[in-house]
């Protein structure tokens, strides 16, 4: 899911100096925001962030646990996001969908996703009913109804969507569900997260209440409140409604590390209902937070992101080989708000009069040269792409990517503070490290190619 925002927030200045008697001189410094950012913890463990913003009367709630599918239980694929759906099936004083009735009532709106490495509710709604909605995600927390019926149910519905987002669905889990399992070695990073429905099935009651009772817990979790809201009230009504859930003992993580690839990787996939080829190419990130981390973010905005990027310029405006070429790091949300192992990514379709091996030369002349074209001035103008994005993913639906970044990174990093130094963190990278960052990660040993084999369009030529 692909968020976009506007950025009413910000806290921008500039210094204008002006000299004594004529001369003038004038200085300015570039635009800086700052988010306002509150963080605590309950004794129970739960980690709070508050981020006030007058702009709209609006607040948002966001709960995001630290479990996604990544680490879920072995023979039970799919588990995290079924547990997910179990979430609306009823809790301690709210039955079965009221909770989403409650939102829709009182003018508000709600989701919920299962990410690789948390699952996450959030709830925007006016912001008098901001108490409302703590205390009915407190409820939840604080206890489900675990039912057969309810667990039957779900199953039956997430089943379902497999079948129409993926099996039924042409190009369906290409590449965002496809190309974790091909790229990746270790199973908790490679396995179908979307469910075998086999594994969907074989889910019983005890599944779902172990797994809520050990990874729904308050020190398992953080909370972002954003928006138009009291800070000393909020802080009251949170201890009220969270403080007095219990916490649990959660299990270690298990080792979710991915060895370093040494040779390309080169897969094809059989579509019976996709009608032209595609080809997804993927490629091993540097550790998260490292120099690298953020110089692959610049490569990224440098080689796929906009009309001028280099890979569109070659593949799209000089070759006419695509009409599109769409990637990035993490296909399920962003750069920022994952833990493990992650890809960088890019896809396009083509004609079947184009050829795979057209395509990969074209890709090729881009990447043998890119090493040699890197300097400042390139990385300028990618910090300027990724500077507008991440003020765009921070403000817009009325705080929803701002809560998104402050739960990520309390739950990873422990410091939601770091949503005000990430343009730091890219204004750090040199031509030097980025030249680096393609010889270690950009290199084809570090590359899975899928292709995807168009059946229909062959069946289509035989008729």
């Amino acid at each position: 899911m692909k968020l976009t925002f506007h950025g009413l927030f910000f806290f921008v200045s500039a210094l204008l100096m002006i000299g004594c008697g004529e001369k003038k001189e004038e200085k300015a410094e570039t635009a800086q925001f700052k988010v306002p950012v509150e963080y605590y913890k309950l004794d129970n463990g739960l980690k709070v962030i508050l981020s006030q913003d007058r702009t709209s009367p609006t607040a948002i709630v966001a709960v995001y646990y630290n479990i996604g599918f990544r680490i879920e239980p072995k023979n039970r694929t799919g588990f995290a996001h079924l547990f997910e759906h179990m979430m609306f099936q009823g809790s301690n004083n709210l039955g079965k969908m009221e909770f989403v009735k409650l939102v829709q009532q009182n003018g508000g709106v709600l989701n919920g996703s299962t990410r690789f490495d948390f699952t996450n509710y959030f709830e925007i709604v006016p912001s008098h009913k901001l108490e409302t909605m703590l205390w009915a995600e407190a409820d939840r927390m604080r206890g489900l109804d675990i039912s057969q019926e309810n667990l039957t149910n779900q199953q039956g519905v997430v089943k379902n969507e497999v079948k129409v987002n993926v099996l039924n669905q042409p190009y369906g889990g290409f590449p965002w569900l496809d190309m974790p399992q091909y790229a990746n070695t270790n199973w908790y990073n490679a396995h179908n997260f979307y469910g075998d429905l086999e594994d969907l099935d074989a889910a019983n009651l005890e599944d779902v209440t172990s797994f809520f009772n050990t990874y729904y817990a308050p020190n398992n979790a953080a909370l972002a409140v954003v928006g138009d809201f009291e800070i000393a009230e909020t802080k009251a009504w949170i201890e009220k409604y969270f403080g007095d859930i219990p916490s649990a003992t959660i299990p270690p993580q298990p080792d979710i590390s991915e060895p370093r690839q040494e040779e390309q990787k080169e897969f094809t996939k059989n579509d019976s209902l996709a009608n032209k080829p595609a080809i997804a190419l993927a490629y091993q990130m540097p550790e998260r937070n490292s120099p690298e981390y953020y110089a692959m973010g610049l490569l990224d905005q440098i080689l796929v992101q906009g009309d001028n990027s280099l890979l569109a310029q070659k593949l799209v405006k000089e070759k006419g080989y695509t009409s599109d070429v769409s990637g990035g790091i993490n296909y399920l949300g962003n750069m920022f708000n994952y833990k493990g192992p992650m890809l960088w990514m890019y896809d396009l379709t083509y004609d079947k009069e184009t050829s795979r091996e057209e395509i990969l030369s074209a890709i090729d002349e881009v990447m043998t040269g890119l090493k040699d074209s890197v300097d400042q001035q390139m990385i300028d103008r990618a910090i300027i792409k990724i500077r507008s994005q991440l003020y765009d993913d921070i403000g817009g639906t009325f705080g929803l990517g701002r809560a998104d970044l402050l739960s990520s990174f309390a739950l990873f990093d422990d410091n939601p503070e770091r949503i005000n130094t990430l343009e730091d963190e890219f204004k750090k990278i040199t031509p030097t490290i980025v030249r680096k960052t393609v010889d270690e990660y950009l290199r084809d040993t570090n590359r899975t190619i899928l292709t995807v084999n168009p059946l229909l369009a062959d069946n289509e030529k035989t008729e």
